[in-house]
């Protein structure tokens, strides 16, 4: 199965380069997709030495995390796709065993979980309390039994994901298709992942304003009609996951 790595990138001069070549290192049949989502810093630049290798794209104007991926999902031509963060916290080395629950039959979806492995360092109290609370109210509200909602990565069946209504411009893209899949009573599978934390000095991007954003999607997806009606596909369909 082919794998399509979606990677939205703003301001990651620095990190970009690196990642790339990481992500092209890993020995599957995949594409990866980059979108350079208003970047001012040189990451453009930087991004003209994998235009061959990759597929670039880019956004005149910042418009999100969320916006970047859906433009991608454009240009997909893989079975699976993944989502990649820019920096250097998530490792590419971890892709196979992402993608192993879904080229077995056994999943749809899969995230890869920070805590699963017991020894992941967390970025801080807050991001790590802060995550916590929003796996606990994704569990609560749609009776998910996940450990790290906000992981960096999400892994779907391509026809799944892009079946589902994303509408989120930022960061809130993860607890909106998180939202959707647990409306859809998709079931999430989670494989443990390593993590290389970044502070805010060194460059994250997270802020406390996302957190709140994150929390009012989750509350939102979960009680408001307009946005359950839009969840609910339109054509009933069997489910992808088969069981051994």
């Amino acid at each position: 199965m082919k794998l399509s790595v979606i990677l939205p990138v703003v301001n990651e001069a620095h990190t970009i380069g690196p990642i790339l070549e990481r992500v092209l290192a890993v020995p599957l049949d995949k594409e990866i997709i980059v979108v350079d989502d208003g970047s001012t810093d040189g990451t453009w630049e930087t991004l003209q030495h994998y235009a061959t290798a990759c597929t670039v794209l880019r956004h005149a104007h910042n418009r999100g995390k969320g916006a970047a991926i859906r433009t991608a999902l454009g240009h997909v031509t893989g079975d699976i796709v993944i989502t990649q963060d820019a920096d250097l916290e998530y490792d590419p080395e971890d892709y196979r065993k992402l993608i192993e629950p879904i080229v077995n039959g056994n999943a749809d979806v899969v995230y890869g979980s920070r805590l699963l492995n017991g020894r992941s360092p967390s970025a801080g109290f807050a991001f790590y309390l802060g995550g916590r609370f929003l796996t606990w109210l994704a569990n609560f509200l749609y009776g998910l039994h996940i450990t790290d909602e906000a992981t960096g990565y999400k892994v779907f069946r391509t026809q799944l994901i892009r079946g589902l209504p994303l509408a989120s411009k930022g960061f809130e893209f993860c607890p909106e298709v998180t939202a959707l899949l647990g409306l859809r009573h998709i079931p999430i599978v989670e494989v443990p992942i390593g993590y290389h934390p970044r502070s805010v000095a060194e460059g994250k991007k997270i802020r406390w304003r996302d957190g709140l954003m994150a929390i009012w999607i989750l509350i939102r997806y979960r009680f408001s009609r307009a946005a359950q009606f839009a969840a609910a596909p339109t054509v009933k369909t069997q489910p992808f996951v088969r069981h051994p």
